[in-house]
């Protein structure tokens, strides 16, 4: 890591593109299970158009080791991001309520957090636990650059403290949660959590989405921020989790190919539904 770290960023994500080519022939396990989460978001893809994608996705996880690397042991350089709506975040902070912001797991994550320099606002970051110690140690090491605190993921009780104290908080909730409840994702029924509406209600604190992507050319980033949910939370948890599931798809939709596709999103669905892992894919 420390090696790719040395490299100009372009010339390392060149590299690891070829990386996640190997990687998509190496991992039929893994392919699979891309495989069939494309086409249960994508049904009007044939099955080389669902290839085609799953190859783009396996050459973005591999070019994430050199994001990591970038993000973890290289230099900082916020003149590789274009943000979009920092005014957003500023103006919610301060309330000082904290704030939210709502988004997803995509590749590009690791090297994120360099582009929040120099906005203005405290940030706290939120990490889960790792099974190797060296990964954790490193992973908290980079987002304390960034941020002010760091996070647990399993601590409700830390998050909100964060959140009264003001801070910006990263939250991405778009894992399946077995004791979530269904709601569609993109218009088939998956776990999902009603936190985000639950948390705010406890905190005081604007939700805010936000999107981040590598874009094509080269080695640039977009993050956009968008302005504070109106009316938000309700007295309804789900209508408001219902209410955020879009903002989740529009940003998959515009760089599909950065999603996390390799966790199982459909599962812990009740028995009375299909399980959709149980079905072979179409390739």
């Amino acid at each position: 890591m420390r090696l790719n770290a040395l490299l100009p960023l372009g010339l390392s994500l060149a590299i690891h593109r070829f990386v996640g080519k190997a990687l998509y022939r190496l991992l039929p396990k893994l392919r699979r299970l891309v495989h069939r989460n494309l086409e249960i978001c994508f049904p009007e893809l044939d099955t080389a158009a669902v290839e085609a994608l799953a190859k783009r996705h396996f050459e973005a996880l591999a070019m994430s080791i050199a994001e990591c690397a970038a993000g973890w042991f290289g230099p900082e350089r916020a003149d590789r991001f274009d943000v979009v709506g920092a005014e957003h975040v500023r103006a919610a902070a301060a309330l000082g309520r904290g704030v939210i912001l709502y988004t997803g797991h995509f590749t590009p994550l690791e090297i994120m957090g360099q582009s929040f320099k120099g906005l203005g606002p405290r940030f706290a970051a939120m990490a889960s636990h790792r099974s190797s110690p060296l990964l954790e140690e490193i992973q908290m090491h980079d987002r304390m650059r960034m941020a002010e605190e760091m996070i647990s993921s399993t601590s409700v009780r830390s998050l909100l403290r964060s959140l009264k104290k003001g801070l910006v908080i990263w939250y991405a909730p778009d894992l399946a949660y077995p004791d979530g409840v269904l709601l569609p994702f993109f218009n088939v029924p998956a776990m999902t959590t009603t936190a985000t509406s639950k948390i705010a209600r406890m905190s005081g604190a604007p939700v805010l989405p936000f999107s981040y992507r590598r874009l094509e050319r080269g080695a640039r980033y977009e993050v956009r921020f968008y302005p504070p949910l109106d009316g938000f939370p309700s007295d309804d948890p789900v209508e408001d989790t219902r209410r955020l599931i879009p903002y989740l798809e529009q940003f998959i939709r515009s760089s599909p190919e950065q999603y996390h596709w390799i966790q199982k999103r459909f599962r812990w669905r009740p028995p009375e539904l299909p399980d959709l892992y149980a079905q072979p894919p179409r390739s």
